[in-house]
């Protein structure tokens, strides 16, 4: 599973864009995009929605229980 910091920072760069170009295009500051890409935790979720909007993807609460069940097998 990755980390949403990666996850931005590669789709990012799959574009080609800088991380000012980026903010600008997807409605948030730059601050926000920095901090997503440095791992921060304390991210308005809104913000975060609208980054990866950008990809087609949107961040939701899921069970982790759940999700612990089904990549049990995967993980090691």
């Amino acid at each position: 599973m990755k980390r949403l910091s990666e996850f931005v920072k590669e789709k990012r760069k799959e574009t080609g864009m800088t991380q000012e170009e980026f903010a600008e295009r997807s409605g948030v500051a730059l601050t926000v995009i920095r901090k997503i890409e440095q791992g921060k935790t304390n991210l308005n979720l809104d913000k975060v929605n609208l980054v990866l909007r950008m990809f087609g993807h949107e961040l939701v609460p899921i069970n982790s229980k759940i999700l612990n069940d089904e990549t049990s097998g995967d993980l090691l």
